[in-house]
């Protein structure tokens, strides 16, 4: 590896990939997967991996968000990062989107984009994602 381990989350998924079982290792989480009706699912009480990887990509990106809120010295506390992942057909086969809405109290319209677009910049999961996938951001003052 090109860079320095800090963690590494491990995982076991077992079941039918999308409708089993997951846990970590260390059992902090352990979810039940269901198959969305919209996928030919039964719709059943478990999450699924947009769901998942919804809450993962906000909550990165909402770290980045905060800490460049810190380095130019600016209290953010009441920010939100609504994540949407879609699931799509492409001519490729299976394709997913992803649409953050970044919404940052206590600062004008350009600060907000200032600060999303280096949250962008910083969020590890922006830059696994850059050229791979469609991501939109919107950034909103409130």
């Amino acid at each position: 590896m090109a860079y320095d381990v800090i963690y590494t989350a491990n995982a076991t998924v077992t079941g039918e990939g999308r409708k089993g079982s997951g846990r970590t290792d260390d059992r902090r989480l352990e979810v039940d997967l269901s198959v969305p009706k919209a996928q030919g699912g039964d719709d059943g009480p478990g999450t699924n991996p947009e769901q998942l990887f919804a809450v993962g990509y906000g909550a990165c990106f909402h770290g980045a968000l905060k800490a460049v809120a810190r380095k130019e010295k600016l209290t953010i506390d009441n920010s939100t990062v609504d994540a949407q992942v879609s699931l799509g057909k492409s001519e490729s086969g299976m394709d997913i989107a992803v649409e953050l809405t970044v919404t940052i109290p206590g600062v004008d319209q350009a600060k907000a984009e200032e600060l999303v677009e280096g949250a962008h910049q910083m969020c590890p999961y922006s830059r696994a994602t850059r050229g791979n996938i469609e991501v939109k951001l919107t950034a909103k003052a409130a």
